[in-house]
Order: C-alpha cells, then sequence, then structure tokens
C-alpha cells in the first residue's frame, strides 16, 4: 500500500505538506515491470518496501489474475498498481490526500491503465458508505501506524459485505501490535515481521462455510 515510514505516522490519514521534489517507486514484475513512478514527497509516506512486495506478491500470485482489488491508504498507489501489473481485473484506491491520489491518477495516464478507479476520501467514512457495491477478490491495507484504525477497518469490510466468499486481505500494522482483532471468519495464513512492521494475510471463509 504505498505506505508511511513505522514510527513517523502523522495524525491523519496519509495527509501532509508536500515537500519540494518527488520520490519514485518501482514495480517488480508484471506488464510494467521496472518501470519507475514519481509519488509525492510527504512527510512520512513511503511505499512499502521492494522486499516486502516480493514476498506479499509471491503469497497471492495464483491469486492475481482477474482479481477484484481494493487498495486503503494506498498512499503512493504501491500495491495497488503491482497488482494491476500482474493480471488483477480491476483496482479501487482510495485514500485521504488529495496530493496523493491526484499523481496516481497521473501515474495511471502514463500507464495507460483504463482498469483502475482512484478515491479521495477517509478510508473509514467511505467504507461505512459502501453498499450493494463491488466484492472485492483482495484487498491491501496499510493505515497509519498507532490510530487503531486497522481493526476497524477490518470489521467494516466484512459488515458492508465488500468481501468475497474466499477474499485474501492483507495488513500491514506497528510490530508492537502482537494481536490483531479481525472477524472470527477470517483465518491468519501468513505473518511475517520486517523492522518495526508486521505483514499478515488473512483469509476469510463465507458464513456457514
Amino acid at each position: 500500500m504505498s505506505r508511511r515510514a513505522p514510527g513517523r505516522r502523522p495524525a491523519t490519514q496519509k495527509t501532509g505538506t508536500p515537500k519540494n521534489g518527488h520520490q519514485q517507486l518501482r514495480i517488480i514484475a508484471g506488464e510494467w515491470r521496472g518501470r519507475k513512478l514519481s509519488f509525492p514527497a510527504i512527510e512520512g509516506l513511503r511505499p512499502t518496501p521492494d522486499r516486502v512486495r516480493e514476498t506479499l506478491f509471491n503469497w497471492i500470485s495464483a491469486h492475481i489474475p482477474g482479481a477484484k482489488c481494493l487498495d486503503l491508504f494506498t498512499g503512493s498507489g504501491a500495491l495497488g498498481l503491482e497488482a494491476l501489473s500482474r493480471g488483477a481485473g480491476q483496482t479501487t484506491m482510495v485514500d485521504l490526500s488529495g496530493v496523493a491520489t491526484g499523481q496516481l491518477q497521473n501515474n495511471l495516464q502514463t500507464l495507460k491503465a483504463t482498469n483502475a478507479t482512484v478515491v479521495q476520501a477517509d478510508v473509514q467514512q467511505w467504507l461505512s458508505q459502501q453498499t450493494d457495491s463491488l466484492q472485492y477478490d483482495l484487498v491491501f491495507m496499510d493505515p497509519p501506524f498507532r490510530k487503531e484504525l486497522a481493526a476497524s477497518c477490518c470489521e467494516k469490510l466484512e459488515m458492508q459485505g465488500l468481501l468475497a466468499p474466499r477474499a485474501m486481505i492483507y495488513v500491514e500494522t506497528e510490530s508492537e501490535l502482537s494481536v490483531l482483532q479481525v472477524p472470527d471468519n477470517w483465518h491468519l495464513h501468513r505473518e511475517k515481521h520486517a523492522g518495526q512492521v508486521t505483514y499478515r494475510l488473512y483469509i476469510r471463509e463465507a458464513a456457514g462455510a
């Protein structure tokens, strides 16, 4: 999810005053392999590191082709763009920062990607407003650390009916959050630590399965 540096997450969701200049992210594999894209140098905003992204996409590679993806707190769009490059059917990217979402729109135009939707919105409010919407096969989530947003967003994903029966949900949190509260029908599939970050992959079981 495009991501913020651990321990430097501001109080709001991926907002901030951009500094001069831009940073770059590199798409690892797929149609746009090796492409470098700019994203705004907002304080604390950094993509998920290449090594972590590579591990994640190794975990989910068989599930990407044709998948409907949702990238929450998308920031630079690193995870959503990587999914599109590897054959995702469509991706919805949501972030509060108008600067970040504006640059993401520009990057999608540069890539000539027509199967992505960028939404500038507060993630929790956006989730609460989704009814009769798409059911997503893959969800990426990297909320600002230490704001108690992850568990709330997980609950909203389930309650709003936004997940396909066997959806996979990837969540990045601060490493000291040893237990993440998720819906009872989500099962932890993989978990790893990288520095001050813990990243987890859940598989959802449909109710009554």
